[in-house]
């Protein structure tokens, strides 16, 4: 099949395009870099520009300028979006509908009104939709996603649409350093006691999605035959599980039992001492103290399972990802976490130097 997807370069969409290529599908990937897989056509554009799609949306068998493949006088038999700006969506929607059978739309969890409902499925309200075409801070994140699905599903109708909504995508190579912190800090403790700071946190329910299995998922309804709305989250772990699971992970790694002992404090003692939550610097990645974000983590994927949504381990992705950090020479803190330095301090704050 005959796959365009809107991005290519970056983590979830170059991952994408590498499963789709593998699984022997046409692959042309729009984006303003150069890095796709290898086996993909790339068509160059910037979709902050108004005619950015004209390359692949012309009817008339030309080619674009340079010569790069228009995927004209053809049909595109999907198109993958991986936008957050409602603009680049608005305008792909306008173009793409007449050549393209189905839109596929990469959303987030965090378009939902309430995070607090465990258990909730898609049918849950969502924010108000960003008015604009561009979002110009992370706390417009949410409204601008339900923007961009207002525009796919205006344009191209319930039956011509697919809406996936994940929740945190982890894995090897996350830019955003979550999925590798804990895994990282016991296998490189920031002290020669080999202490680790943890919150006290055992009913903070955890979820990650390795971001092979999201990308994996993607391809599989992108061709297949269905369409809807899917929440695709990992399992549900408490955080101490994943901790633990985080510290067997990095001894199976670096062959061997480093003398770690993680040191639990109290959540409140941790906010007075100006630890950030969930992830970016001076941050203990995944940790909320918020019981009103429970929910975010627990959202029913039954619909994803049904449609094929197939999940690996947790471990696995824990280990695969701390592997790639270290074969990468990744340092902490890598988008978030604490820096040793940091750890240190609060440890001794603790009385736990």
């Amino acid at each position: 099949m005959r796959i365009l997807i809107l991005g290519g370069t970056a983590w979830l969409g170059r991952t994408a395009a590498e499963v789709a290529v593998q699984a022997g599908h046409d692959v042309t990937c729009v984006a303003r870099g150069t890095g796709v897989p290898e086996g993909v056509t790339l068509v160059q554009a910037d979709r902050d520009l108004d005619d950015a799609l004209s390359a692949v949306a012309r009817a008339d068998g030309a080619e674009a300028e340079g010569g790069q493949p228009s995927g004209a006088g053809t049909r595109w038999d999907a198109v993958i979006d991986v936008s957050m700006q409602p603009g680049h969506v608005r305008r792909a929607v306008r173009d793409l509908e007449p050549v393209a059978a189905k839109y596929l739309f990469v959303s987030t969890c965090s378009v939902y009104a309430d995070q607090g409902e465990g258990g909730a499925d898609e049918d849950a309200p969502l924010l108000e939709p960003l008015a604009g075409d561009s979002m110009e801070a992370m706390e417009q994140y949410g409204h601008a996603k339900v923007a961009c699905e207002q525009a796919v599903l205006d344009g191209y109708g319930a039956e011509r649409s697919v809406i996936v909504r994940p929740g945190l995508i982890g894995g090897r190579g996350d830019p955003s350093g979550r999925t590798g912190y804990w895994g990282h800090r016991f296998a490189r403790p920031s002290n020669p006691d080999g202490r680790v700071l943890v919150p006290d946190a055992p009913e903070l329910p955890t979820a990650v999605i390795d971001v092979r299995d999201l990308a994996q998922f993607l391809i599989h309804v992108a061709v297949g035959a269905g369409q809807g709305v899917f929440n695709a989250l990992g399992e549900p772990v408490p955080f101490p599980e994943h901790i633990e699971a985080a510290r067997v992970a990095a001894q199976d790694v670096i062959r061997s039992e480093p003398p770690v002992k993680p040191v639990r404090a109290a959540q409140d003692w941790l906010v007075e001492h100006g630890v950030a939550e969930w992830a970016g610097p001076r941050s203990l990645p995944l940790w909320i103290a918020d019981r009103d974000w429970y929910g975010m983590n627990t959202r029913s994927i039954d619909r994803a399972r049904a449609a094929g949504l197939i999940l690996r381990p947790l471990a696995d992705t824990l280990a695969d990802s701390l592997a790639w950090d270290l074969e990468h020479q990744v340092e902490l803190p890598h988008g978030a976490g604490l820096t040793d330095q940091e750890e240190r301090d609060l440890l001794g704050a603790l009385g736990q130097s």
